[in-house]
């Protein structure tokens, strides 16, 4: 008969003994102040950005799209995580406030 370690192995009694975990679906304030800051200010940035290009704020256009460039990678974030905040507030199936990464 083979020798068996029984320390390491899981068992059905084992799974059935653990305690029940309870889930905190509370929203995280300040990742979602962040999502929020992020979105309006690559909103501004998009949109400051866009009127320097059109009206050649600094001499050419290499600052407006610049400042639009800036303004598109601070809005993706801040859009992307804004958006699971508002659909786990809704309480949309398949988002919870646990899939925003705590700052």
């Amino acid at each position: 008969m083979a020798y068996v370690d029984h320390a390491f192995s899981i068992s059905d009694e084992d799974i059935m003994m653990e305690t029940s975990y309870i889930v905190h679906n509370r929203p995280p304030i300040k990742e979602i102040a962040l999502a929020i800051a992020l979105l309006v200010f690559g909103t501004l940035g998009i949109i400051l950005g866009i009127l320097m290009v059109y009206n050649r704020v600094g001499g050419d256009r290499a600052h407006g799209l610049f400042f639009a460039i800036l303004g598109a990678i601070l809005f993706i974030p801040g859009f992307y995580y804004t958006r699971i905040a508002y659909y786990a507030y809704k309480g949309y199936k398949g988002f919870s406030f646990s899939n925003i990464p705590p700052v």
